[in-house]
């Protein structure tokens, strides 16, 4: 198991120094994004070519492939989404402020305080994969079948959420208006619900192995993260002073969990 834990972070560490050096040959660290989803991608495979490079052990690969598969699905789906949505439009807001507070000193700055914390949050993160991927007992096999069903639902959120989005944006007579229709009516984040529940999923499966709760840290952290710190917060600051009316619709939409809308 430790030898699984430090591939990974080796696997993520070469990933993120390679990504910030095109970052700052095309001065644009906003590419971090991208490469989010596809990250998770190379530490589930990499996990599984370690554990299983002898199938002659019998072993029992199940979980570990649709381990692997839930983790591909999500992880390519969401980098496809996001490279078509920011290729060619510029660097992030957040990336810019960041930009201007360091100066010339912001392509090494971002080498620890962007790529180097996605990288460390993208371990933590990915524990449970690293986890049921390599633990070969089979375990409670009842958990694959409720992480699954909580990993789909989690993934139609978040890739239909995106979708909606996506086509509302397109129509210029929406440029400054709030997107409240489809899944945005019950949740005023449904990508991120998704987000979130997807990683649950993903943990509750690879919970079925003896030590797989511990890897439950990773779902909770970018739950925190997600509602606290980068996602909703963030999002929300600037969406208020962008969007009219979007206070508005703070107070009849919940910020998270798919809720009625209120009166």
């Amino acid at each position: 198991m430790a030898m699984v834990f430090l591939v990974a972070a080796v696997v993520i560490a070469l990933m993120m120094a390679t990504v910030w050096a095109i970052s700052v040959a095309i001065r644009d660290a906003s590419i971090v994004d991208i490469a989010w989803g596809p990250g998770f991608v190379a530490v589930a495979w990499t996990t599984f070519i370690l554990s299983y490079s002898d199938f002659s052990d019998g072993g029992d690969t199940r979980r570990a492939v649709l381990l692997c598969a839930m983790a591909t699905v999500w992880g390519l789906r969401l980098g496809v989404h996001l490279g078509i949505r920011n290729i060619g439009k510029g660097e992030d807001y957040r990336y810019q402020a960041m930009r201007r507070r360091h100066g010339d000193r912001f392509w090494i700055i971002s080498l620890a305080t962007v790529y180097g914390l996605q990288g460390a949050v993208m371990w933590i993160v990915s524990l449970p994969l690293q986890i049921g991927i390599s633990e070969t007992e089979t375990g409670a096999t009842a958990l694959w079948i409720v992480g699954a069903a909580v990993f789909v639902i989690g993934f139609g959120f978040e890739s239909i959420g995106d979708w909606q989005l996506a086509r509302f944006k397109a129509d210029p007579a929406n440029a400054s208006a709030v997107m409240d229709r489809g899944l945005w009516r019950y949740t005023r984040h449904p990508n991120y619900f998704g987000d979130a529940c997807a990683w649950w999923g993903i943990g509750l499966v690879a919970a079925s192995t003896p030590i797989g709760t511990v890897g439950l840290v990773g779902p909770a952290l970018i739950t925190f993260l997600l509602m606290r710190v980068s996602g909703v917060p963030m999002l929300e600051r600037a969406m208020s002073k962008r969007r009219k009316g979007y206070d508005e619709y703070v107070r009849r939409t919940s910020s998270f969990l798919p809720l009625p809308p209120k009166r």
